[in-house]
């Protein structure tokens, strides 16, 4: 089965690189029709069904990603303007993204938070940037341009005794004068080498250089968790998100982990050019995973701080997620272990994965399908490269 969808996705592909062109025609991608069959709504607001409906600027800028690999400039148009009429108050150039949009407690659909979450707005740069460059629009440049110098200015911090890194957003994650709290999967190195490209007296390069030595000392046994925190005299450590309570109790949340966040840092160190060397780094920094994954089927939802895997097994966008990271190691049967096991939650009614299919499992296949099948790359500097671009 496995080499029969390699072989429909093989012949799509080459129709694509055939027709050429660099215009707004959509690319044939199964997936992403679906996705937005089920998520995204017509005015272009990006759907979580599994949390109460709710829009995230995430959501919002991994869309506008996608829509760009697939060529489909309309539906990025959507995304980018429900995004600065409902998250950034009508106006991207001038404000930043808040985070959360959906119910509130009286019932109003609205922005519910407003403290940014610099992933999102990193990838959402990003797909600005790179747009202008694939569509030849100096707006979307320009308002890319912005953000960078936004996102330098609000959500990078320099660490004592280490070096520029990106914080999770801009309120919230300096809980001390000597603390940090951040997160791991915010900072894929294709897209600091992009940044490092916009704005090279900025600190980018630094950071692109420092980020295999901050996975490494932030992922105990070589996983990765969801939060660490990291202060001049410790160094890194595993932490939780800032807010959640810890210990015991009713009301309290499980130790430090690495799960639903910590499964991207395997993606973008598997999607990296192997031409950066950064990113040689960067795998053999997290290379707990690929051991782990050896001796068994699936990827673990949960690993603990010291490093152990538990022993229920992740949903099927964790797989999705390692397709990469597996390739990039050169794990043959692990990946195609993942590979018959996305294939086996693959409903066909819905030409998504599980049943129901949950939003961010959508969004790790269409990352991880999307590269595997030659969709996209990015390059040494971390420009982007798609099959209708030649």
């Amino acid at each position: 089965m496995v080499r029969r969808v390699r072989a429909w996705t093989a012949a799509v592909l080459l129709m694509g690189w055939m027709m050429g062109g660099t215009g707004c025609r959509a690319e044939p991608w199964g997936l992403w029709q679906a996705y937005c069959r089920s998520f995204v709504d017509a005015q272009g607001r990006v759907v979580d069904h599994q949390n109460g409906d709710r829009t995230t600027s995430e959501g919002q800028a991994y869309a506008m990603f996608f829509a760009l690999v697939a060529n489909d400039r309309a539906e990025f148009d959507r995304l980018l303007a429900w995004t600065r009429d409902n998250l950034a108050q009508g106006n991207l150039a001038t404000h930043r993204l808040g985070w959360e949009w959906g119910r509130a407690a009286d019932g109003e659909w609205k922005l519910l938070d407003g403290n940014s979450a610099a992933d999102a707005d990193l990838w959402m740069c990003y797909a600005l940037t790179e747009a202008g460059r694939l569509w030849n629009n100096a707006q979307y440049t320009a308002l890319g341009k912005t953000m960078e110098i936004r996102i330098e200015k609000d959500e990078v911090a320099s660490l004592p005794g280490f070096g520029p890194m990106l914080l999770p957003g801009t309120d919230g994650f300096h809980p001390s004068a000597d603390t940090w709290v951040l997160n791991p999967s915010y900072v894929p190195l294709p897209l600091v080498e992009r940044m490092a490209g916009i704005d090279p007296s900025g600190p980018w390069s630094t950071m692109a250089r420092e980020l295999p030595e901050f996975l490494r000392a932030s992922a105990p046994q070589g996983f990765a968790m969801d939060w660490v925190s990291y202060t001049a005299a410790k160094g890194f450590a595993p932490d939780v998100e800032p807010g959640v309570k810890t210990g015991a109790g009713a009301n309290a949340k499980a130790a430090p982990l690495g799960s639903f966040d910590a499964i991207r840092v395997y993606l973008w160190a598997g999607m990296s050019s192997t031409a950066d060397p950064e990113t040689h780094t960067a795998l053999a920094a997290v290379d707990g995973m690929g051991t782990w994954l050896k001796e068994h089927p699936y990827p673990p939802e949960q690993v603990s701080a010291a490093g152990v895997p538990g022993t229920v097994a992740g949903p099927v966008g964790f797989s999705a997620a390692l397709l990469p990271y597996l390739t990039a190691m050169h794990a043959t049967t692990a990946l195609r272990q993942q590979e018959e096991r996305m294939e086996g939650q693959r409903n066909p009614a819905t030409e998504l994965y599980g049943n129901p299919p949950a939003y961010y499992d959508q969004n790790l296949a269409m990352f991880g399908e999307g590269w595997t099948s030659h969709r996209f790359r990015f390059d040494r500097e971390g420009e982007l490269r798609v099959t209708w671009k030649k």
